[in-house]
């Protein structure tokens, strides 16, 4: 077992509920685990409601690049959890696949967003648990 986990999260263009998902997990985990996010269609930018909505939950995303998912991005990874990619994502043995079923926010304000962040915060948190928990084991 590496002493820490990894975890990709995988959207479509990854502009906003990866990044912030990602922003998240490493703001709350700190060094503890290694964090990706990847999209199958990746956008020119990160989605400016996202990155305020998360500015106003004290998590700074604003300088992050959405990246092409990469099969090795997921063979590196002991956590693929896709938010709505449906069958792009490459699929490995002994990996921990998790699908979120999160609204999109691409073309949204901000309003719209806060909910979509406040229940990827909810969802890192029970995910940071589950990891430390498994590492304990």
């Amino acid at each position: 077992m590496p002493d820490k986990s990894s975890v990709l999260f995988v959207c479509v263009h990854n502009a906003g509920r990866s990044q912030m998902a990602a922003g998240f997990l490493t703001h709350l985990a700190g060094d503890r685990v290694e964090v990706r996010s990847a999209g199958s269609l990746p956008a020119d930018q990160v989605n400016p409601a996202a990155v305020e909505a998360m500015r106003e939950a004290g998590v700074d995303i604003a300088d992050q690049k959405p990246k092409v998912l990469t099969p090795e991005a997921v063979q590196d990874s002991d956590y693929v959890i896709t938010m709505g990619c449906g069958d792009v994502c490459p699929i490995f043995p002994g990996k921990t696949y998790l699908d979120w079923a999160l609204d999109d926010p691409a073309g949204q304000g901000v309003e719209a967003v806060r909910p979509i962040r406040d229940e990827i915060e909810r969802r890192i948190k029970a995910l940071i648990a589950e990891i430390d928990a498994a590492q304990e084991n």
